[in-house]
């Protein structure tokens, strides 16, 4: 076999068993005192995020305890910095139970927030409408 055509295998196969690239990893820890305005709640909570820049897929897992009531809803809200308030920006569905784990797709815009640490989860419960534990998503 001549040179050429076995280092163009040889780089092939290399690209071809490669593994994906690593996600970036994201924490969030989630209490009442990050919500604005704070809440008395003493629920808690955390949140352990990928991201993989080259699919653009966002993963989650969010565990919590010690709400007033069950979870109605959950957010990644965005862009705002700790102490803002910003809409909701990906959905975090089937929170009524913890642990919950998803995923999904962000846009360009949505990736550029992310990274840029823009980005913050609620958990919403009856008693607590706009959110009752809250906390930044952080590198």
């Amino acid at each position: 076999m001549n040179k050429p055509i076995f280092v163009t295998l040889a780089l092939g196969a290399a690209i071809a068993f490669a593994g994906p690239a690593s996600a970036e990893k994201f924490k969030a820890t989630l209490d009442g005192k990050a919500e604005v305005p704070a809440t008395t709640s003493s629920g808690t909570g955390t949140a352990d995020v990928d991201y993989d820049a080259a699919s653009k897929k966002l993963s989650w897992k969010v565990t919590y305890s010690g709400l007033t009531g069950p979870a109605t809803a959950a957010h990644f809200h965005g862009p705002a910095e700790t102490g803002k308030n910003a809409n909701p920006a990906v959905p975090i569905p089937n929170i009524a139970s913890s642990p919950v784990e998803g995923s999904a797709t962000l846009t360009d815009a949505q990736a550029a927030d992310l990274l840029a640490g823009k980005y913050y989860i609620n958990i919403h419960t009856a008693a607590n409408p706009a959110g009752e534990i809250r906390g930044q998503v952080m590198k």
